[in-house]
């Protein structure tokens, strides 16, 4: 298998739409009916927050440079079931970061935090997590931070060290010099258009969802993009995985690395190798979807999520006998 290839094609995958020049505006897709909780928004500058749906909580965290907006067709699902917590993150996909923030300062960290308070203020009884990428690792992070926190986790083609992927002997130390030069290169702000369409080709198979992330792309602040990534290669959970309590499905995608020499069993062996230390979790792998498993692979990623979700977070009563 090369593995520096596909070392380059998970970069591609991060780095997405992140190099374009922010546009001046953005056309959202239709907003889905929203219900009103109350909330004090200026308690967590590092994310928004839109509340739809009755029954349980579900956090739905995206992935680099997307809004909320990513789950539209996992909120219409679920919204009659679940009371369904959308995030997005302050400069991703045009929601512009806090005024007076320096683009280097914590911010993922500072999500993490302002996230755990969130589930606090709002009595969100183990709310469980969906996330995709950044917003997989995220779920990780919230779980090895305070495990008693959130409920059952869905992890969409993330990992708990992505700058392992080549290396699984890699440290944060070793790691460091590389993510500071991408970090530097993202703030740059300045891949070409046509680059950019051709990276979100590697992540999404459809057209008119290409045009959707890159164009999130696009809105989102260079500097914000850069600072994130250099976070999440620079942040190793597997040792950390232990301490989790909570049942996870992981959902991975290996068919965008075929081309640099990946099979299933390959891929899925980086994806077993990662997350070894995970007591409750199952890993299945998507035929043929690539990163945008919700996009690529719909039919499947709710087969999983539905029976997972039925499984371990059914109602109150049940999960409450599986605490």
């Amino acid at each position: 298998m090369n593995y520096a290839a596909l070392r380059r094609s998970v970069a591609a995958l991060l780095m997405g739409a992140a190099h374009a020049q922010p546009a001046a505006a953005t056309t959202p897709p239709a907003a889905l009916p929203t219900a009103v909780v109350a909330d004090n928004p200026a308690a967590h500058p590092s994310f928004a927050v839109r509340v739809v749906g009755k029954g349980r909580p579900v956090l739905l965290i995206p992935g680099l440079t997307c809004p909320g907006a990513v789950w539209d067709e996992t909120v219409a699902r679920y919204q009659s079931r679940y009371q369904c917590h959308v995030l997005s993150l302050t400069g991703f996909g045009g929601l512009a970061p806090a005024a007076g923030g320096s683009p280097t300062a914590p911010f993922l960290p500072a999500v993490r935090d302002e996230l755990l308070a969130y589930i606090n203020a709002q009595k969100l009884d183990r709310p469980a997590v969906i996330g995709h990428s950044l917003g997989g690792f995220m779920g990780l992070w919230l779980s090895t931070t305070q495990p008693g926190a959130v409920g059952p986790l869905v992890i969409l083609d993330s990992l708990p060290f992505l700058a392992a992927i080549q290396n699984p002997a890699t440290t944060v130390e070793t790691a460091r010099p590389m993510a500071e030069g991408m970090r530097q290169q993202v703030s740059a702000g300045n891949m070409p258009l046509a680059q950019q369409r051709q990276m979100v080709a590697s992540m999404v198979t459809d057209t008119a969802r290409q045009r959707l992330v890159a164009r999130w792309g696009q809105a989102s602040t260079p500097a914000r993009v850069a600072q994130a990534m250099y976070e999440m290669y620079t942040t190793d959970l597997r040792a950390d995985l232990g301490a989790v309590r909570q049942p996870a499905l992981v959902l991975g995608s290996w068919a965008a690395y075929q081309p640099f020499g990946a099979t299933l069993a390959s891929t899925r062996a980086i994806f077993a190798a990662q997350y070894a230390k995970l007591p409750q979790h199952r890993i299945e792998m998507s035929q043929a979807g690539k990163h945008f498993l919700m996009y690529d692979d719909t039919a499947w990623f709710f087969q999983q999520t539905d029976a997972f979700l039925q499984t371990h977070y059914a109602d109150k009563a049940t999960y409450a006998r599986k605490k």
